[in-house]
């Protein structure tokens, strides 16, 4: 049975894991994940016991032991089958995540800025309001509906 070992310890080796988890029964193979590029554990991995009373021995045994200072989770492990490949996740050939482009904010001119800003108008809004304009009366400002 495969076993998921997870919460471990940067500090945890495949031999410390072997052995906490040979005391209940054989252990055929022990793999901590680790980062492809800095060679760090990812802080899981699996353990594979032949013997399925054991593995389950072990599971129970081990989940929220402590090794190297963390509780450690076990649990049985999936077929990888069972778990969605990361492009599947995604959506496939549609561009994961990320998705088609975006709309994207108002056009530039030739000088890198937003075009807006380079018009002029005397700052007026889309009415043709100006603001802080004074216009007369007491200085209150008028409602627009």
């Amino acid at each position: 049975m495969n076993i998921y070992v997870g919460n471990l310890s940067r500090q945890t080796t495949e031999e410390k894991l072997n052995e906490a988890f040979a005391v209940f029964g054989a252990v055929e193979s022990v793999r901590i994940v680790k980062d492809a590029a800095s060679g760090e554990s990812k802080g899981f991995g699996f353990v594979t016991m032949p013997v399925d009373d054991e593995a389950r021995a072990a599971i129970s045994g081990m989940n929220g032991k402590d090794l190297d200072g963390q509780a450690i989770k076990a649990e049985e492990g999936r077929a990888k089958t069972d778990v969605p490949r990361s492009r599947e996740r995604q959506g496939g050939s549609r561009g994961g995540y990320r998705g088609g482009g975006g709309g994207g904010g108002g056009r530039r001119d030739s000088r890198g800025g937003d075009r807006r800003d380079s018009r002029g108008g005397g700052g007026r809004d889309s009415r043709g309001d100006s603001r802080g304009d004074s216009r007369g009366g007491s200085g209150q400002s008028r409602r627009r509906y």
